[in-house]
C-alpha cells in the first residue's frame, strides 16, 4: 500500500476516533473535570500504539487480536470502577463486553499461534507506517464497536431495564451463540488432516458461508439496543456501532477479502461453486432440500 494512502488512513482513523469521543462525551459523568468516556475512549489507542512498537520490531502479528481483547477489558474496567452510580443495566453491558472479548481474543490469539502467521499481514508488517495504519484501526475498532455500549456505562443518566433492552439481551445471546458454534465447528472441520485443504460447507456454514459474522454483528447489535434507553443528544451518535460492524465486516474486510481468497483457491471448484451460488454471504437460511 502506498505510503500516502496509509498515512490518510491514519488521520481519518484518528478524525473518526475523535467525533466519536465528543459525540459520547455528551452527558457523560465528570471524573476530575473530564467526561469518563472520553477517558476511556482512549485506552484502545494507547493500547494499541504501545504493543506496535514491539511487534514491528520483532516483525509478528501474534499479539494483534490480543492487544484488541485486553483493549476492550481494560475500557470496561477502568469505566466500571469509575462510575459511581453503576447499575443493572451498566454491569449486563460490561458483562457482554467482557465475556465476548475473553471467549474471541484467546480463541483468535491461540488459532495464531497454531498456524503460525496470519497471511493479512505478511506483506503488511514490513512496512511501518502500514503497519501502524492496521494497529490505528484496531483501536479505533475498539473505540466505535463498543461506543453505544460504553456511552451507556459511562452516562450520567439511568433507567430501568424495559421490554427493548431485554430484547436486546436475547439477541446478543443469540448472536453470542451463533459465533461461538460457527467458530467451533470450523476449527473441528480444519482439525480433520485431510480438510485443510478444502471448504467447509456442514453445521451452521450449511446455512452461511460466514456464520461467525452473522454472530458477530448480530451481538453487537443486541449490546446497542440494551444501551439505547439511556441514551441522548449526540450520545445517540454512538448508535452507529452495529452498522460500523456491519460495514467493516461486509464492505472492508472480513467477508470481502474471504471471499477474495476463496475465490481465488475454489473459484474454478464446481462444488465450490454450487455452494456459494446457493448459500447465503451472511444472513442465515435453511439448506434448500433439508
Amino acid at each position: 500500500m502506498k505510503k500516502a494512502h496509509t498515512i490518510i488512513g491514519i488521520v481519518i482513523s484518528l478524525v473518526i476516533g475523535a467525533l466519536v469521543i465528543l459525540a459520547g462525551s455528551h452527558g457523560s459523568i465528570p471524573v476530575a473535570g473530564q467526561p469518563l468516556f472520553a477517558l476511556c475512549g482512549v485506552i484502545g489507542f494507547a493500547l494499541h500504539w504501545s504493543v506496535f512498537v514491539p511487534s514491528y520490531i520483532f516483525q509478528t502479528e501474534h499479539y494483534f487480536d490480543l492487544t484488541g481483547s485486553i483493549s476492550y477489558i481494560s475500557t470496561v474496567a477502568v469505566a466500571a470502577a469509575l462510575n459511581p452510580q453503576l447499575d443493572a443495566r451498566d454491569i449486563i453491558i460490561c458483562a457482554m463486553i467482557f465475556i465476548w472479548a475473553v471467549r474471541l481474543g484467546s480463541f483468535l490469539f491461540w488459532r495464531i499461534k497454531k498456524d503460525g502467521q496470519d497471511k493479512r499481514f505478511t506483506v503488511m508488517k514490513t512496512q511501518p507506517i502500514w503497519f501502524l495504519m492496521t494497529w490505528t484501526l484496531g483501536g479505533l475498532w475498539v473505540l466505535v464497536t463498543m461506543a453505544a455500549g460504553l456511552a451507556a456505562i459511562t452516562s450520567s443518566t439511568t433507567a430501568e431495564m424495559g421490554p427493548l433492552s431485554w430484547l436486546g439481551c436475547a439477541l446478543w445471546l443469540f448472536g453470542m451463540t451463533v459465533e461461538v458454534m460457527a467458530d467451533r465447528q470450523k476449527t473441528q472441520f480444519r482439525a480433520v488432516p485431510e480438510n485443510r485443504s478444502r471448504f467447509i460447507t456442514t453445521g451452521l456454514w450449511a446455512w452461511s458461508r460466514h456464520p461467525n459474522y452473522f454472530g458477530e454483528i448480530t451481538l453487537w447489535l443486541g449490546l446497542s439496543l440494551v444501551a439505547l434507553p439511556v441514551l441522548s443528544g449526540w450520545q445517540l451518535a454512538t448508535m452507529i456501532s452495529p452498522v460500523f460492524v456491519y460495514l467493516l465486516l461486509t464492505r472492508v474486510s472480513g467477508i470481502t477479502l474471504l471471499e477474495a481468497m476463496s475465490n481465488k483457491k475454489w473459484g474454478d471448484d464446481p462444488a465450490y461453486i454450487a455452494y456459494r451460488d446457493s448459500t447465503p454471504a451472511l444472513m442465515l437460511r435453511k439448506p434448500r432440500g433439508r
